[in-house]
């Protein structure tokens, strides 16, 4: 039976959040984007390919907004993640609380889709069903392909409704599809697909299965996946010359990319899923209605299922001076006198709590209280706002829906 597929990718990356501070930026002497977000609240990151001049700093690309694009860095090429967090006093420990919170999301559309390998037994190869395979030959239907990365992560809304507007369904043999090659180039083409240095999470909506390693073998594909990005002019050319990646493969890089996914499937597919994310660390299912109609509200309520990894953590101290922290996380584990803060397996809305300790030699101490940092796997960076400019990055947002089902 030939079953007609088009998926489509839709990449939403995060712009900015939070309140509104001071366009003041000096960062003259950072070399990465991470330094540069972290210099200063009005500093911002120019990552557009030879932005530099001959002998010219790293550090030029770092600079306020306005002072960028006065440089002739594009819109779309300045990083300038921004949130906040928010501490909360307890009233009866007199402790601070550190817990996500409720924020405003600046989406960043684009969108790329997939089918599955060009070869029998996974789409008819016969000629004339390579360039229409669509049952009705009246039905406009573009050739089958693995995956085809359509539109950047852009700032335009208007030309992503028109692109998707522009696409036509495709069509392949079986029922699994090849959603884990283009899983893969997505995870292993950042500068491509236009991801940004922050926790990503990739929304897999489909009604079927997939193919995985060792399927490739059925179209005489042996060679393993490599994990790369094989991506010339936005499409996966060579994934007849690659095997499917196998899921342990996937599931390392995601991690490796700071991917989270949350599969949106329908009902009957539920149970396979849910058993994909038992090999998929941080992951989340959502059961998919069948006309896809409560997409938005899956998404958010998977999204409040994952959990991360929060660390509290100091910036540099005289010699003098020590920190050690005392962790108090939201699932019974207390760890004292540690060199950071670390919780696992925090969650949206449920907070932890860090007790820091100020020392002198081996003696605690009075003094001001420094700006601290938190690094976590699904929230990126926060200060301390009573003490610092605010600064959290959220994490991006990838889609991944099955637009159309045919069967001949």
């Amino acid at each position: 039976m030939l079953r007609q597929r088009s998926l489509l990718l839709t990449l939403l990356g995060l712009l900015s959040l939070g309140s509104a501070l001071s366009q003041e930026c000096i960062g003259y002497k950072v070399s990465t984007c991470r330094d540069c977000i972290k210099s200063g609240p009005g500093c911002t990151w120019c990552q557009k390919l030879n932005f530099t001049g001959q002998g010219e700093p790293d550090s030029h690309r770092c600079d306020t907004r306005e002072q960028l694009l006065q440089k002739g860095c594009a819109a779309d090429d300045i990083m300038d993640p921004r949130s906040f967090a928010e501490t909360q006093e307890d009233q009866k420990r007199g402790q601070k609380q550190l817990s996500p919170q409720k924020v405003t999301i600046h989406l960043r559309p684009g969108f790329g889709s997939f089918v599955d390998k060009t070869v029998l037994p996974f789409v008819n190869t016969h000629p004339e069903k390579l360039r229409n395979p669509c049952p009705n030959k009246e039905k406009e239907c573009q050739p089958p392909f693995a995956f085809r990365h359509v539109l950047k992560l852009t700032d335009n809304s208007n030309q992503f409704q028109t692109e998707v507007g522009k696409q036509l369904i495709s069509g392949n043999l079986d029922a699994p599809e090849g959603g884990l090659d283009a899983m893969m180039q997505v995870a292993a083409c950042p500068e491509e697909i236009g991801w940004r240095n922050v926790t990503r999470l990739l929304v897999f909506a489909t009604d079927d299965g997939f193919h995985f390693a060792g399927d490739g073998k059925l179209g005489a594909i042996l060679t393993p996946n490599d994990g790369r990005c094989h991506l010339e002019d936005n499409v996966y050319k060579r994934s007849n010359e690659f095997d499917y990646p196998s899921v342990g493969q996937l599931a390392h890089k995601l991690a490796e990319s700071n991917i989270q996914p949350i599969f949106a499937v329908t009902e009957r597919m539920v149970k396979t899923y849910e058993k994909l994310t038992e090999i998929i660390p941080k992951s989340a299912v959502g059961t998919l209605s069948d006309d896809s109609s409560n997409v938005v509200q899956l998404i958010k309520a998977a999204y409040e299922k994952l959990s991360s990894r929060v660390f509290l953590e100091h910036g540099t101290l005289p010699d003098t001076l020590r920190v050690t922290y005392d962790s108090f996380c939201s699932n019974g584990v207390s760890n004292v006198n540690q060199p950071r803060g670390d919780c696992d397996n925090v969650r949206i809305g449920i907070p932890v709590r860090f007790q820091p300790d100020l020392l002198e030699g081996s003696l605690p101490v009075t003094a001001r209280r420094k700006c601290t940092q938190v690094d976590g796997l699904a929230w990126g960076q926060a200060r301390d706002r009573s003490q610092c400019p605010s600064l959290v990055q959220f994490p991006c947002f990838q889609i991944l829906s099955e637009a159309a089902t045919v069967p001949v």
